[in-house]
Formats: structure tokens, C-alpha cells, sequence
């Protein structure tokens, strides 16, 4: 099936749509940097626009979008007065393309707070309007650490709607996987790495409460603006766009060569991209956003895969009918 990317940043969620055979026609990204990322690795049509400002007429042919867009809150009586008093809200501009093009499909990720924002109204509407639009909607909060083998504490809701309803009946999310992924299998604790990754007392104020406290290998810390955090858990917290601050919650790690954070590959590792993923030259702050925003590639793959077993359950019943 072709997809059609929306909000694609570095191309998290096609990456793992590609790894399970489908394929991206088209995707379309805001952020010129982030689309510089994505066009070092797909070679799709993309459109560096607001997506209030791209045309659901001039997108190729697709079958599904998938989209991880940002979350605004709306009121539910604007959405039933209908789209005019919500102008500008991404969403209705997602609904506006799934409108007019009526994907078979439709794939959406977005973070667990989406369910209770604005008191359950958001994620309702959301709901209500895909199901007016003809979806059947399945969703499910789901783990990295425990559906991706990646190590990482990441919970995000993940949306799925399908016009055919007995396809719909044939999906089911994954089940939850054995974690086997280590921290030192994606964060290299051994190897030195340049200087400016490294707190130095020369270079920190809070370095002494860092050496204090900062002393096991193998682990994540956090800086917690007055105190150090250990992740007992043997995973890292949950990657944020501003992981290059080196300020507050930033993850931090012991190695022989000193305490530091970590690099953007291993960031980029941490969400579970591929090792041959390119990261293009680009500051270490963008490449810091561009992992912290993206998605865990690993958990959009296995959802890909019972996405294709369901829309081959399906057709297959389709053909023995026509058999018959």
C-alpha cells in the first residue's frame, strides 16, 4: 500500500511502515531541518509546507496516512458547529485531506497525554470524527520498553482506523515483547567521545553533586535541577527535544572517560532507527529535536506488520468468496 506522511518529521513512523513493505508516495514536514534529515533518507515526494497551506488535491495516489501531529486543544462544540471555528487546528487539517481523499487507512501517533487532554474532550472528538468519516477505530498505549525490545520508558497512543470494518476486525496491536535490548547495546559506554559531550568542573556548577552521585556504569541519571535521578530500571527515560540543553532531565551517563550525555546517534538509537540511518551535518541541537520528537521506529514496525496481516486476511477472505 502507498502512504501518504503527514507531520513526517525525520521519518520515523515511514521507516518503520518501510521496514514491514509499504511504501511512502508522499510526505509532507514543516521543519526545513528536520526535512533535510528526512531527504538524506527517503527518496519520496516531500512537500516542506505548513500543511494548512498543502492542497489535498495535487497528493499523489495513497492508500493510508499516517500522521504523528502535535496536540492542540479544541472545543467540542466548535468541532459540531463544524470546521470554521477550528481553522488552524491541525487536526481538522488532517481531516480536511482524509475528507477529500478517503485513504483506506488511516494511522495516527500521538503522546499518552492525548487521551485525558483537555478533560477527554480532544481525544473524543478525534474519535467521533474519524467514525463519521467511516473509520472503524481500534487504539492502544503502548510501551517501548515493552513492544519495541528498545530501552526506553516511551508511552504513546497509537490510533488506527479502517473504512473496510472487517478488516478492522482482523487487526489487533501487538503483544508485548520480552525486552532483550541493553542500554550498552545502543550507548556506546565505552568508546570516548568527543570533549563537548563530557561536564567538566570547570564547565558545571552542579558538577560536584554529579560526581556524588553519578558513579555506576551501564545506567541512566537525570539532573534534577537540586538532585541526581538513577533510572534503577535499566532503561532510559523518555527522550525530549531539548536533550542538548544540558539542563534539566537531560540523561546522563558514568563512563571511563568521564560523566556526559549522550550523543545524537545514540539518541537516534534509542528510538530505534536503523544503524545505517543518516544523520545529515546538522547542529547537535537539531539532531537532539529531531530524535527527542520522533517516534520509536520498532513498535510503528510491528503494528505495520499486523496492519499487512490484517489487509491480507482480509483480501484473501475476499478472493475465496469470489470463489465460491
Amino acid at each position: 500500500m502507498k502512504i501518504a506522511s503527514f507531520f513526517a518529521g525525520v521519518g520515523g513512523i515511514d521507516k518503520g511502515f518501510e521496514m514491514a513493505g509499504f511504501e511512502t508516495v508522499y510526505a509532507n514536514e514543516i521543519d526545513e531541518y528536520a526535512s533535510k534529515t528526512f531527504k538524506s533518507n527517503f527518496d519520496s515526494e516531500l512537500e516542506v509546507a505548513d500543511i494548512a497551506n498543502v492542497s489535498e488535491h495535487n497528493i499523489p495516489e495513497f492508500d493510508m496516512l499516517v500522521a504523528g501531529f502535535p496536540c492542540q486543544a479544541f472545543s467540542v462544540a466548535g468541532y459540531r458547529k463544524g470546521f470554521a471555528d477550528e481553522r488552524g487546528n491541525v487536526f481538522f487539517e488532517l481531516l480536511r485531506i482524509i475528507a477529500e481523499r478517503n485513504p483506506s487507512i488511516v494511522f495516527l501517533e500521538n503522546v499518552k497525554n492525548l487521551v485525558g487532554h483537555d478533560g477527554g474532550n480532544t481525544f473524543n472528538v478525534i474519535l467521533e470524527a474519524l467514525s463519521l468519516y467511516g473509520y472503524t477505530v481500534k487504539h492502544q498505549v503502548l510501551n517501548a520498553c515493552e513492544y519495541g525490545n528498545v530501552p526506553q520508558n516511551r508511552e504513546r497512543i497509537y490510533i488506527v482506523g479502517f473504512r473496510d470494518e472487517k478488516m478492522a476486525e482482523k487487526f489487533y496491536f501487538p503483544n508485548p515483547t520480552q525486552l532483550s535490548t541493553k542500554l550498552e547495546d545502543v550507548i556506546n559506554f565505552d568508546v570516548e567521545q568527543d570533549e563537548k559531550y563530557y561536564y567538566r568542573p570547570e564547565k558545571c556548577a552542579f558538577y560536584d553533586k554529579l560526581e556524588e552521585s553519578i558513579t555506576g556504569s551501564h545506567t541512566i541519571y537525570q539532573w534534577r535541577r537540586q538532585y541526581v535521578r538513577e533510572n534503577k530500571s535499566n532503561v532510559c527515560p523518555t527522550l525530549t527535544a531539548n536533550m542538548g540543553t544540558g539542563g534539566h532531565n537531560v540523561p546522563l551517563i558514568y563512563t571511563p572517560f568521564g560523566i556526559r550525555k549522550l550523543t545524537p546517534r545514540e539518541c537516534f538509537n534509542i528510538q530505534g532507527f536503523p544503524k545505517d540511518f543518516v544523520l545529515p551535518e546538522l547542529s547537535n541541537t537539531r539532531l537532539y529535536k529531531q530524535a527527542g520528537n520522533s517516534v520509536v521506529v520498532p513498535v510503528i514496525h510491528r503494528i505495520a506488520e499486523n496492519i499487512k496481516l490484517a489487509i491480507n486476511q482480509t483480501n484473501s477472505l475476499v478472493l475465496q468468496g469470489s470463489k465460491n
